[in-house]
């Protein structure tokens, strides 16, 4: 599972999305957190952290740890939020030996492919909940999915990047988010092109596998206006926000 994305081409981000887009996203994310929290919560684990954007707000009101599988976003992160604990691992086999109030999983849940893998990312969630403890999750269901395209743009001294980017559902269960970067650096243009492959399952597979892992029937939020200014042609892009409760053990109310 290696994107050129977030290896080689990881330091664009601070030029197409930097940290202060992210504020109001992640306040929304808190504020959804402590409304389904009985208690406390101070600490949070955040699976696929990316270049750390959420996780400069998020640290506002959690001792958060970062992970995540790609080794050019974590160096992104860490530059970020150097008081933030990083971790490269695969969030589908994490072990921290660790407990967290929370833990969240801003999108980058979609990059699981087969509804095994979406099952033992969720599981893997949950054992790191303290009883009573939120997980977050951020999704396509395969009912909202939209087909769509979306245009990126940033620049900083002698550097100019235009993103594009086409999302195309090619079966039951994926899509492909085609990624074409235009890189001018000191007037010299460089093309980069990345696919990534994405999985889509149906909002009742979600709810099913809250169930079997133990965890409590989630309630469900929209966020169907993160990218609206990126996407091209009137197009949608909804989400689901899922939060539920690890109903396992006894409640520790703070």
């Amino acid at each position: 599972m290696a994107w050129k994305s977030y290896e080689e081409l990881a330091w664009t981000d601070q030029y197409l999305a930097g940290p202060e887009e992210y504020r109001e996203e992640a306040h929304g994310f808190v504020e959804a957190i402590r409304q389904a929290h009985r208690g406390d919560p101070r600490t949070l684990l955040h699976l696929g952290s990316g270049a750390g954007n959420h996780d400069l707000h998020f640290k506002e009101h959690f001792q958060v740890t970062g992970v995540d599988i790609s080794g050019g976003m974590l160096q992104q992160a860490r530059a970020l939020n150097p008081d933030v604990e990083y971790l490269l691992a695969d969030m589908r086999v994490l072990d921290l030996n660790r407990r967290f109030d929370v833990v969240v999983i801003p999108e980058s849940v979609m990059y699981m492919t087969t509804i095994d893998d979406v099952r033992r990312v969720i599981r893997q969630a949950a054992s790191h909940l303290n009883p009573g403890g939120v997980l977050l999750i951020v999704t396509h269901t395969r009912e909202e999915f939209r087909e769509n395209n979306f245009a990126y743009t940033g620049e900083g001294p002698d550097v100019h990047i235009t993103l594009l980017e086409n999302n195309y559902r090619v079966s039951e269960e994926t899509y492909e988010a085609v990624l074409v970067y235009l890189i001018r650096r000191n007037g010299q243009l460089t093309v980069e092109t990345d696919v990534h492959i994405c999985g889509l399952f149906a909002h009742q597979q979600w709810l099913d596998l809250f169930a079997e892992t133990g965890l409590s029937t989630p309630t469900e939020k929209r966020h169907d206006r993160a990218y609206d200014r990126f996407v091209l042609n009137d197009g949608t892009y909804p989400l689901t926000v899922f939060l539920c409760r690890n109903t396992s053990g006894p409640e520790v109310i703070r």
